[in-house]
C-alpha cells in the first residue's frame, strides 16, 4: 500500500511539472480570477 501512495504522488508531481512547463498554470490562474470576479459580481 505504501508503494502505491508514493507511485501516485510521483505521477501527480510529474503531471503538475508538465503543466507548469507548458505554461498552463498561468491559464488556470487567469480563469480562476475571472470566475471569482463573476461570482462576486464585479466582472
Amino acid at each position: 500500500m505504501n508503494k502505491i501512495k508514493w507511485y501516485l504522488l510521483t505521477i501527480g508531481i510529474c503531471f503538475m511539472s508538465y503543466g507548469i512547463y507548458r505554461n498552463e498554470a498561468d491559464i488556470v490562474f487567469k480563469k480562476a480570477i475571472k470566475i471569482c470576479l463573476e461570482c462576486i459580481g464585479v466582472g
